[in-house]
């Protein structure tokens, strides 16, 4: 994913998830924006995250409604 690209991306984590904080960081240094939601202090959107899922860990990264269950670089990339 190319930072020209205009993408909605939204990163559900936990603070203690290292996956999570390389996902991020992975996203920072290609200057991709995006939202954090931290499922460990919304357990309303913990909720949301395993009924669209089906999964309860993460990362989940969410570009354009689309889910990538895990730190996955070329799913990301795409």
């Amino acid at each position: 994913m190319s930072a020209a690209q205009s993408h909605r991306v939204l990163v559900f984590t936990t603070p203690t998830c290292p996956w999570c904080t390389r996902a991020k960081a992975y996203l920072r240094e290609r200057s991709v924006p995006f939202r954090e939601v931290d499922v460990s202090r919304d357990p309303a959107a913990a909720r949301d995250l395993v009924r669209r899922t089906g999964q309860m860990g993460v990362p989940v990264i969410e570009i354009d409604g689309r889910p990538i269950v895990g730190f996955d670089r070329p799913r990301i990339d795409t």
